[in-house]
């Protein structure tokens, strides 16, 4: 488990083991299932990412849910957004070796992650990496469950392709955003592993 929910699987179960004590059976399983899922969300799984170093992994567990070009500072490219489930494995983690440029946190609202509004105006993490191929960018970005952000590396920092750089916390998106030198090759629809899934590849 991931060293940021120890402290949400604490609670219930310290109070589901007082409610256990105090004979309250309904109350106690419900707290002890409660813990258990919780520890089963902040779960940190080992990945073993491809060697091709021109290749770009998914940094998040989920569905492809949009393809699109976009503009990225007058650069032309393509974004790749996922969906992050309540299920699914939260730890994030980077999409390409290289080293963190800048990781802007921006407020924002907290429509569901579906929607596209969201990578433009929830709250997320912006990261820009310096790769040996070029630079790309990639977006932590909270959803209408997910109220917390986490970056755990700052800018000067280098990264191995599918290193674990941070964590959304219950039901979130990423984006990515490549120029068009790489070529997309993940679909709509696709589910993804992080650190493991190739979504792109440099031409």
């Amino acid at each position: 488990m991931v060293r940021d929910g120890y402290k949400f699987v604490v609670l219930p179960l310290v109070l589901g083991v007082i409610a256990g004590a105090a004979g309250w059976v309904v109350a106690c399983g419900g707290l002890l299932f409660l813990a258990a899922f919780v520890a089963y969300f902040f779960r940190d799984p080992k990945r073993v990412a491809p060697s091709d170093p021109s290749v770009v992994v998914s940094p998040a567990d989920g569905g492809v849910m949009e393809i699109v070009s976009e503009e990225c500072e007058g650069c032309p490219g393509q974004r790749v957004s996922i969906f992050l489930a309540i299920w699914n494995v939260h730890v994030n983690r980077a999409p390409m070796a290289g080293k963190f440029e800048a990781v802007e946190y921006r407020p924002g609202r907290f429509y569901a992650a579906m929607r596209s509004r969201a990578s433009s105006e929830n709250e997320q993490n912006i990261i820009r990496l310096q790769t040996e191929r070029g630079r790309i960018m990639f977006k932590q970005i909270a959803g209408w469950v997910a109220r917390r952000v986490v970056c755990w590396k700052v800018p000067g920092d280098t990264v191995a392709l599918g290193e674990r750089i941070g964590l959304i916390r219950f039901g979130s998106r990423m984006d990515v955003w490549l120029p068009n030198e790489a070529e997309i090759l993940a679909r709509r629809g696709e589910t993804v592993t992080g650190g493991v899934s190739v979504i792109a590849r440099w031409r």
